[in-house]
């Protein structure tokens, strides 16, 4: 393992270069938000379009030129008593990919956003919250403390909630981005209150120091496992885990893009990142990485029989993107720490080719999303359908694409874990396969379902839109091999990573050495791939070969289809337990309390105070001599107040 050089080394750029990377994003939201009126979309798609890129080039540039880790300080920022927080970004190996990741998918998005949302009337406002959110994220990965991660956290948060609800004149988009911001903040009290006890138990918010102190500690401490155990809480909202996981389907009210840059490469990664980065407190606290492990798995296989009935192109995705996360946040909790990473990065690449394939689908189809009103769409948008495809293969785990190496660690891991964490890992790949090609043979194979007029304007997307499809289909194919020892020998991103985890592995080596015997592992990996090509031939002989078609919303169904179509009724036990309460007292408050108590009183003082000024304009009567008379009151009573104390 390569030396590792702690943060506080001096950075060997410009501190302006620095800042550069979430400062160009950030005018052009400035740019963007303060023209909105003046720009035509595509100066507002380029100038959005721009911006991202340069922070990309610059940190492609850190990215090659990397030696070791280092802190880059820009001002002293809160300074009360002992506490002492500097402004500080730190640039090391997670940071770096998390940038490369954030800039580089956020560019591709943004350029096939001048496509997609060049018809809308506030072309310049998306891109404005578009460039906000990038400059929010780049904080998150760049904040050398976890106060700066919290403003960061906190701003990804905020412009979710802006640009799910970007069609505010809809009611139902509204909510939708009500209910994300709503379930977030619950995380976030969980992680604000992490964030407190890491402060009193180490004096300090600064990676460096608490990691470097923590790594003294005994594993299994009691205030680590309470530390860790509310991180992980903030970290379930922010990356839609059990029991907050149900924001995110709802969340593709949003335009497409937005759909592609929170479920992709962004927003719910931001979960990931945080325990990745705090990894040395969570492998403290083996107790959290059993909940850890245990949520994760359950999350993806709960999410994944979800996905099997929804008929919406987009919330299959969405409830496929919630079940992914519950297999990074499985391969955290038995501690590979750099597969998970492995499958963000994987992750992003197919989900953000997928999620940007269904919106050219949802463009050609005149803003259809339901399946049942598609099919034969690959003789019509062929690029899209063979980038779709290869996505499909990605997540499905089949080699060589992408997906297949990080999904093949991830089970590798629990298998060493706990067979059973396996046993969840193994179904859930299964059921992705099955879903992911059921949505693809109802989208673009059989007879076309919609309408004539839908059929006379169906058209590839125009290249804005189809060349980041391209190049992430591209990524989608050859990403796996940064982590293929099997074809390359050599583990190139866990080798680059190692540093990052260097107390971890000090404090638990055998997590990070113990391999399994070369039979065993290839037992795994074609049990993996036979769960993905079962999954594959399954829906191929339902939804080709039998020509099968998923009912209506009204139709009967069995027991068991109703409950997945439904989606355990979820959303209508927290509407019973929680929101339909809170409502209730919502209006009793305002009923009894505010309209009952505090408005009268409030409106006693009111009533006062007019009275007052109604009894005082008597006075002003314009007339000099009731003034004269006034003011030789005024001096007598003065004199005798004054006398009268003699």
């Amino acid at each position: 393992m390569q030396e590792t050089v702690l943060p506080g080394a001096n950075a060997p750029y410009s501190t302006f270069l620095y800042v550069l990377i979430p400062l160009l994003p950030f005018l052009g939201f400035l740019l963007n938000g303060l023209l909105n009126r003046k720009l035509s979309g595509t100066v507002a798609g380029l100038i959005g379009s721009a911006t991202v890129l340069g922070s990309f080039l610059i940190s492609v540039m850190l990215f090659l030129n990397f030696e070791y880790q280092y802190t880059v300080q820009l001002f002293d920022w809160i300074s009360v008593g002992s506490l002492q927080i500097p402004f500080q970004y730190q640039i090391d190996q997670l940071s770096l990919i998390m940038l490369l990741l954030v800039t580089g998918v956020g560019f591709l998005i943004h350029v096939y956003s001048i496509g997609y949302m060049h018809h809308d009337e506030n072309v310049g406002k998306f891109f404005s919250f578009l460039n906000l959110f990038i400059f929010s994220m780049l904080l998150l990965v760049m904040g050398a403390n976890f106060v700066i991660l919290f403003i960061g956290w906190e701003g990804v948060g905020l412009c979710s909630y802006l640009l799910i609800g970007f069609w505010n004149k809809n009611t139902a988009y509204n909510n939708a981005a009500k209910k994300a911001f709503i379930i977030n903040r619950i995380g976030d009290l969980g992680f604000l209150l992490g964030i407190f006890l890491i402060y009193l138990t180490f004096d300090s918010v600064q990676y460096a120091e608490v990691f470097q102190k923590a790594s003294t500690m005994q594993i299994g401490t009691g205030v680590i496992t309470a530390i860790t155990l509310l991180l992980f809480v903030g970290a379930m909202g922010k990356s839609a885990q059990l029991p907050l996981y149900t924001w995110l389907p709802d969340a593709m009210a949003g335009p497409t893009p937005v759909s592609a840059l929170i479920h992709a490469a962004t927003m719910v990664t931001a979960g990931i990142y945080m325990v990745l980065r705090a990894n040395v407190l969570f492998t403290l606290a083996p107790d959290t990485l059993q909940v850890v492990a245990i949520v994760g798995a359950a999350t993806a296989l709960f999410a994944a029989t979800i996905g099997l009935a929804q008929n919406d192109i987009k919330k299959v995705l969405a409830y496929s993107t919630v079940s992914q996360l519950g297999y990074m946040f499985l391969a955290l909790g038995v501690m590979g720490y750099s597969t998970s990473l492995f499958h963000v990065l994987t992750h992003a690449f197919f989900k953000a080719l997928m999620f940007l394939g269904a919106g050219s689908v949802i463009h050609a189809m005149s803003n259809e999303q339901d399946l049942r009103r598609m099919g034969g769409l690959r003789k019509a948008l062929p690029i899209t359908f063979l980038t779709f495809l290869i996505g499909c293969l990605a997540i499905s785990g089949i080699p060589p694409f992408s997906g297949f190496f990080s999904k093949d660690e991830i089970l590798e891991h629990a298998f060493q874990h706990s067979k059973v964490l396996w046993g969840m890992g193994l179904l859930t790949a299964f059921l992705t396969a099955f879903y992911m090609f059921r949505l693809l043979f109802l989208a673009f194979f059989g007879e076309f379902r919609g309408t004539e007029e839908q059929r006379k304007h169906l058209h590839e997307s125009p290249p804005s839109m189809t060349f980041p499809l391209i190049v992430l289909a591209l990524l989608a194919a050859v990403g796996g091999f940064m982590g293929a020892p099997m074809f390359t020998g050599r583990h190139f991103l866990a080798e680059y990573l190692a540093p990052i985890f260097t107390y971890s592995q000090r404090l638990v080596p055998a997590a990070f050495a113990h391999e399994l015997d070369h039979s065993t592992e290839l037992i795994l990996i074609g049990l993996s791939v036979a769960a993905g090509v079962l999954g594959i031939a399954l829906a191929y002989v339902f939804y080709v070969a039998r020509a099968q078609r998923p009912v209506e919303d009204d139709a009967q169904r069995s027991g068991p289809e109703s409950l997945v179509y439904h989606k355990y009724y979820i959303d209508e036990l927290y509407n019973t337990l929680f929101t339909k309460p809170t409502m209730a007292l919502s209006t009793g408050l305002y009923k009894f309390v505010e309209n009952g108590v505090i408005n009268p009183v409030v409106g006693v003082f009111g009533r006062a105070v007019n009275g007052g000024g109604q009894l005082l304009r008597y006075v002003q009567t314009g007339a000099v001599e009731t003034y004269l008379i006034l003011m030789v009151i005024g001096i007598v009573l003065i004199l005798a107040l004054n006398f009268g104390r003699f």
